[in-house]
């Protein structure tokens, strides 16, 4: 068994947080709302909206489940001010689902959509990160209904509101525009290095233009 962190090691791990972040040992159940259950022939995974073909994509579970799977190491910041770091998720990166859907070159946002009409928007270079993964796994395990399963985006370098729980699917978006939490007074960008955590602290270029 290993020994309990020293103030030393502590303190080390601690400066590496985004500012006003606190480590977290565990991983706290958050979200707004019940929990959807889950029903595999119901399913579906869409791509739409500014599509390179002008055509919506469409993968149901197992379709989805068959694509090429990939893990990142990343850390997850909550706006709630605790951060899990090196968690190991596991699924399909964000670039893959670009690749096989491409958006149209005059497309510059994307919506990413989950059960109940939750939503979260953020920039498509922000989306193309090669770091962004649909999560079907966390640590090697499937992910808990209450943390996302079957699928909840994770964006390590914004906050963890941009990543939605029990994501169905992509808009891509020729302009910005906010999404669920981001309409309800939440940062339009959400850089946690940045402390973006709510949106009178937007500045000129951070929001959709009115």
């Amino acid at each position: 068994m290993g020994q309990p962190d020293s103030e030393e090691h502590r303190a080390a791990r601690e400066s590496t947080l985004p500012p006003g972040q606190r480590l977290q040992r565990g991983w706290p159940v958050t979200h707004y709302g019940p929990v959807p259950k889950f029903r595999a022939e119901r399913w579906e995974f869409r791509v739409f909206g500014a599509t390179a073909d002008g055509d919506k994509h469409c993968w149901n579970h197992d379709e989805f489940s068959a694509l090429p799977f990939a893990a990142v190491v990343a850390d997850l910041h909550c706006v709630t001010k605790f951060s899990m770091v090196g968690a190991e998720w596991g699924g399909v990166l964000a670039r893959t689902v670009l690749e096989l859907a491409p958006p149209a070159s005059e497309a510059t946002h994307v919506m990413v959509w989950a059960e109940y009409g939750f939503s979260a928007n953020m920039r498509l270079s922000d989306f193309a990160s090669d770091r962004t993964v649909f999560a079907t796994h966390k640590d090697g395990e499937l992910l808990t209904a209450e943390h996302g399963f079957p699928l909840r985006l994770i964006v390590p370098h914004l906050y963890a509101w941009k990543g939605p729980k029990w994501v169905r699917g992509v808009e891509y978006m020729t302009a910005d525009r906010r999404g669920f939490w981001e309409e309800r007074g939440y940062h339009n960008v959400g850089d946690p290095w940045a402390e973006q955590r709510y949106s009178y602290q937007e500045e000129p270029g951070d929001g959709p233009e009115l």
